[in-house]
């Protein structure tokens, strides 16, 4: 790294962004199971199984709820057929609420072969790497001291935006992560609501949201594509025949530009895996 105290600014940003970049790629390809050694996951697991006596509890009410709006209706009641299709519900429920956990291990192992074999096609975050160029470096390195006072606003101004997007983007993957833990944690009462015919879009629409926050991961790492092949395409162009001032601000302008389309796509990652899929 240079000496200069401008290029060295500058250049602990763009790493900055560079180990977020590569803290995400690990995060996208670590399993809630693993993640942090599975401490947090024995935690979730806990929860569930507590949280399944209550489940239980709404599965019957729910039930009986379903049974005395169905009552109502004492020819339909009457029917073998309804009585067998309440019937067949209960048990589905029952079942679906006593392996709360294994359908969302199911879920995060289905979405997470989608998110491989798109990460598959990448390859790495290699590209998408952002580094100082030459010239630049050797253009503020050649600029006095009078003429450098603008370069240091320059400076400040750019990696404070680099650094505060890093940690944005850093914190919106955090989030979904951890948002797989809350749906796991609390799966046994929404799926409860499946052993009533009125109540079972509370189930659907849980297990639509889940499916919604596991296939984020894949728009995640396509938003990531999108950025890599801005950062290979050449550019920012660094034109030399500028000042150095001109120079600097012009491409960290347009390097923030292309971080700026990675992190709304990153932070619009839900919205786009709602509409894709129309969950």
């Amino acid at each position: 790294m240079s000496d200069n105290w401008i290029v060295g600014n500058l250049q602990s940003s763009f790493n900055t962004w560079n180990g977020k970049l590569a803290e995400i790629w690990t995060l996208i390809t670590t399993t809630p199971e693993s993640f942090r050694g599975g401490t947090i996951w024995s935690t979730i697991v806990n929860i569930n199984e507590a949280l399944k006596a209550v489940g239980y509890g709404l599965l019957v009410l729910f039930f009986a709820m379903s049974i005395f709006q169905s009552a109502v209706s004492f020819r339909d009641f009457q029917r073998p057929e309804v009585v067998f299709r309440h019937f067949i519900r209960f048990l589905l429920a029952k079942v679906a609420v006593g392996s709360a956990m294994e359908i969302m291990t199911a879920i995060f192992s289905v979405c997470g072969g989608i998110v491989q074999t798109v990460m598959g096609s990448i390859g790495g975050m290699a590209a998408a790497s952002v580094t100082l160029p030459t010239e630049i470096v050797d253009a503020i390195e050649g600029v006095g001291f009078l003429a450098s006072i603008p370069l240091w606003l320059v400076s400040l101004l750019g990696s404070l935006f680099i650094t505060v997007m890093s940690f944005i983007l850093i914190l919106t993957v955090y989030g979904r992560f951890f948002r797989l833990y809350f749906y796991t944690a609390l799966a046994p009462l929404p799926l409860s609501s499946f052993a009533g015919e009125g109540t079972s879009f509370a189930g659907k629409a849980f297990l639509k949201s889940c499916i919604g926050v596991c296939m984020e991961g894949a728009i995640i790492v396509l938003a990531c594509l999108i950025f890599s092949a801005f950062m290979s395409s050449g550019a920012p162009v660094v034109d030399t025949s500028l000042s150095a001032v001109t120079m600097s601000w012009q491409y960290i302008g347009e390097t923030i530009f292309n971080m700026l389309v990675l992190v709304g796509l990153v932070k619009g990652a839900e919205r786009i895996a709602k509409e894709m899929f129309g969950l």
